[in-house]
C-alpha cells in the first residue's frame, strides 16, 4: 500500500469490504477467498468506474466467475508490496494505467507535469517511468514461474518497435523489455478472457500463441521459416522490418509504420512478424470488436463508481472529471495522424443500446453527490454513435485508414438519428436536469445533420462547446488528415444560428495544435492572423507530442510522410516548438517576447506594432489591438460562433 493510501486508510469511514475488487487481505477475507485467480497491477489509483481500464477488465473477469484482486500504484523498489494479496492462481495482469506513463509525466517540452490526474490529490511520483516494464519485472521477482500478461494503452501502443519521444530513440517492443509472457493490445476484453479460460483449463502459457489481439515472442528456430504473406487474403504473416533495421534506418522505420497501419482492421488484418535479435515478435490479427449486446453487458457490471475506500479524504482528479459522465461508444474511424485512438480502440464503432445508457443513469442517481447534471454523453467522438459502414462485407474488406478523409466515404452511414433519439431519452430520464456533451464533436459529420446541431445547441451546450479544427492551412490539415477549415466554418455558422434560434448566447471553443509535422512558423503566423481577424483568443492549445505508433510521430521522426513518402518539415527544437505555440497565444502579454522572436524568424516582423493588422506590440510598447477588422462578411456572427473573445 502506498503512503498516500496508508494515511487515508487510517481515517477511512466504515466501508463495505465486498463492494470493490479486493486491494487488501481484509477484503479477501470478507469474501472468503484464500487466493486470487488473477491479480491486476495498475499504474493508476483504483477507481471502480468503467472509464478506468484496470477496473473495466477486473470487473469483466470477475463477471465470468474469476477471483480478481487489484494492486494500485505499488512501490517499485521492492516486490513485497505487490505480494500482499498472495500469489494468484492463473496470472498477473499489468497495466500502466489510462495513459502512457511517460506522456502522463512529461510535457511536450519534456518538463514534469504539475500533477498526475490519475493519482490521489494529483500527487506526483506515484508510478515509475515506463511503468509496464517495471511492474512486469517486479511480478517476475515476486511470483517466479507465474504467467505475466501485459495490457493497457502503454503496452498496446508500444507493441512493435516504436519511436520514443522522451528518449529520442527507437525502442524495442515493450514485450521484449518487460519480459512478460504475452501482450494484449487494443480493447482487451475478448483476448483476456480467452487467455484466462485456457489457463484455467490447464493450458501452459507458452502454447497460447493464436489469440486475436495478443502478441508473443517466438524463440530462435520457430519463426525464421514462417511463410511470408503476398496477398491480404492469404492469411499468412506479414514480415515487418526488424527492430535493428527500423532503429538504424529511417526508411525502414517509415515502411514498418506504413505497413502496420494497414493491418488494423480485424476483417483483413494479417499476423505480423518483427525480428528482435534472434527472436521475433509475433502479433496476431486484432480482436473482433464487441457487439451491442456485449457492450451492454460490460457496462451493466456492478461498478461502485467511486475511488476505493483507501483513498478516503483524497480526490482523484481524472475521476472528478468523469464521475457523472456516460460512455456511449468506443472506437474512431477518423484516422487523424496525431491520434492513436484508432490503433488502440479500432476503427469500427462499438455502441451501447439506449436501454443500457438509461440503466446507467439509474446507477448515477444512486450516487450521493449526483444532482441531476450529466457532464458528458459520448466517447472518443461525441457524434459517431452507432455509425458504421453500410455493408459488413465492404467494412471487413476495406483497407482505408480513414472513413472521413479526404472526404466522407459514400459507404459510411452518417445518420445522427439514433444519437438524437438517445439524447432525448437521456434528457427525459427521471432525476436528470441537464445533459451536456463534452466529448469532441466531429464537425464534418455534424454539418450533415441540422437536427443534431439543433439538439446540441438547444439542450446540450452550457454556453461553450469544444471542437477541434486544429489548424487552418490546407497543407497542414492534410498531414493531420483533418477536414479543411471551410467545414468548420459551415458548422460554426449552423451552430450559431441554432443557438440564436434557441435564444442562447453560445460559443465554440476551438482546439489547435502547434508544432505538428508540416507546420512551419509561417503557417502558424497565418493561423494567428486568421484567429485575430475573427476575434478568437484560443484557450485550448496543444503543443504536438509525438506519441508512440501515431503516423504523425513517424513524420516527426523520419521527416517524411509515410503515405506519400515525400519530405515533411517538422519543428524538432524545443525552442521552435515553444515559438509556434506562442503565436496561438498572441493575445497573452506573457507570450509577446516569444511571439516577436517567432515573427522575426518567419520574416514577418512587419506584424510587430500597434496597427490593426499587427499581432503583437513592440518591446516596451504596451498592448496592441486584440481584434482586427475581419476581411469576411458577417464578422460579428463569426466571432460569436468561433470562440469567446477573452483570455
Amino acid at each position: 500500500m502506498s503512503l498516500v493510501q496508508l494515511r487515508a486508510s487510517k481515517t477511512a469511514p466504515p466501508r463495505d469490504l465486498r463492494a470493490f475488487l479486493p486491494m487488501t487481505r481484509e477484503e479477501m477475507d470478507a469474501r472468503g477467498w484464500d487466493e486470487l485467480d488473477v491479480l491486476i497491477i495498475n499504474g493508476d489509483a483504483y477507481v471502480d468506474h468503467p472509464a478506468f481500464g484496470g477496473a473495466l477488465i477486473g470487473r469483466f473477469l470477475e463477471g465470468r466467475g474469476l477471483r480478481v484482486g487489484m494492486i494500485a500504484q505499488p512501490r517499485w523498489d521492492d516486490p513485497k508490496d505487490i505480494s500482499r494479496l498472495g500469489r494468484p492462481r492463473l496470472f498477473v495482469g499489468i497495466t500502466a494505467g489510462n495513459l502512457d506513463s511517460m506522456l502522463n509525466k512529461l510535457t511536450a517540452q519534456k518538463k514534469i507535469r504539475g500533477e498526475d490526474q490519475y493519482s490521489p490529490d494529483g500527487a506526483l511520483e506515484q508510478r515509475p517511468n515506463r511503468a509496464s516494464i517495471v511492474y512486469s519485472n517486479l511480478a517476475r521477482q515476486a511470483f517466479p514461474g507465474l504467467p505475466v500478461v501485459l495490457g493497457g494503452i502503454e503496452a498496446s501502443l508500444r507493441r512493435i518497435a516504436h519511436y520514443d519521444y522522451w528518449s529520442d530513440q527507437v525502442r524495442r517492443s515493450m514485450l521484449v523489455d518487460s519480459k512478460a509472457d504475452l501482450l494484449i493490445f487494443g480493447m482487451g476484453e475478448r483476448p483476456v478472457w480467452e487467455v484466462a479460460r485456457r489457463l484455467k483449463a490447464g493450458e501452459d502459457i507458452s502454447t497460447i500463441r493464436d489469440v486475436r489481439g495478443t502478441a508473443v515472442m517466438l524463440p530462435k528456430g520457430q519463426w525464421e521459416h514462417l511463410p511470408k504473406s503476398r496477398y491480404v487474403r492469404d492469411g499468412l504473416p506479414l514480415h515487418l522490418p526488424s527492430y535493428e533495421e527500423a532503429s538504424a534506418d529511417k526508411d525502414a522505420f517509415l515502411e514498418m509504420s506504413r505497413a502496420f497501419q494497414h493491418e488494423t482492421n480485424p476483417g483483413n488484418g494479417r499476423p505480423l512478424v518483427q525480428p528482435h535479435g534472434d527472436r521475433a515478435l509475433y502479433c496476431n490479427p486484432p480482436a473482433h470488436p464487441l457487439d451491442m449486446r456485449d457492450m451492454d453487458a460490460l457496462y451493466d457490471l456492478p461498478f461502485v463508481r467511486r475511488p476505493h475506500w483507501t483513498y478516503a479524504g483524497s480526490k482523484i482528479p481524472a475521476f472528478e472529471t468523469v464521475k457523472h459522465s456516460i460512455v456511449t461508444m468506443r472506437g474512431c474511424f477518423g484516422g487523424c495522424t496525431f491520434c492513436s485512438i484508432t490503433e488502440h480502440e479500432g476503427r469500427i464503432i462499438q455502441s451501447r443500446s439506449a436501454e443500457s445508457v438509461l440503466r446507467e443513469i439509474r446507477a448515477l442517481r444512486r450516487m450521493d453527490d449526483f444532482r441531476g447534471v450529466i457532464s458528458d454523453v459520448g466517447g472518443p467522438t461525441a457524434n459517431m454513435y452507432r455509425m458504421r459502414c453500410k455493408s459488413e462485407q465492404i467494412e471487413s474488406a476495406c483497407r482505408k485508414l480513414s472513413c472521413v478523409h479526404p472526404g466522407v466515404c459514400e459507404n459510411l452511414d452518417t445518420d445522427h438519428g439514433p444519437l438524437v433519439d438517445l439524447l432525448k431519452k437521456v434528457r427525459k430520464s427521471e432525476g436528470v436536469r441537464r445533459v451536456f456533451i463534452a466529448s469532441g464533436v466531429r464537425y464534418d459529420l455534424a454539418e450533415r445533420s441540422p437536427a443534431f446541431i439543433r439538439e446540441l445547441a438547444t439542450h446540450h451546450t452550457g454556453g461553450q462547446l469544444s471542437v477541434a479544427p486544429e489548424h487552418v492551412k490546407d497543407d497542414v490539415l492534410a498531414k493531420m488528415k483533418k477536414p479543411g477549415v471551410a467545414s468548420y466554418e459551415r458548422f460554426a455558422e449552423q451552430f450559431t444560428c441554432a443557438s440564436e434560434a434557441a435564444g442562447k448566447d453560445q460559443h465554440l471553443v476551438p482546439y489547435f495544435i502547434s508544432g505538428h509535422p508540416g507546420s512551419t512558423l509561417d503557417d502558424m503566423v497565418d493561423l494567428a492572423l486568421w484567429l485575430k481577424a475573427r476575434g478568437v483568443r484560443p484557450r485550448q492549445v496543444q503543443d504536438f507530442i509525438p506519441t508512440p505508433m501515431s503516423m504523425a510521430t513517424c513524420m516527426y521522426y523520419t521527416g517524411r510522410d509515410p503515405f506519400t513518402r515525400q519530405p515533411v518539415y517538422t519543428a524538432k527544437e524545443l525552442r521552435e516548438k515553444k515559438l509556434q505555440k506562442s503565436l496561438l497565444l498572441y493575445w497573452d502579454p506573457a507570450q509577446h517576447h516569444l511571439a516577436r522572436e517567432a515573427l522575426r524568424r518567419a520574416g514577418r516582423a512587419a506584424l510587430i506594432g500597434h496597427g490593426p493588422s499587427c499581432l503583437v506590440p513592440p518591446e516596451g510598447g504596451g498592448a496592441t489591438r486584440t481584434h482586427g477588422a475581419s476581411p469576411v462578411p458577417g464578422a460579428r456572427r463569426a466571432r460569436r460562433g468561433l470562440g469567446a473573445a477573452g483570455p
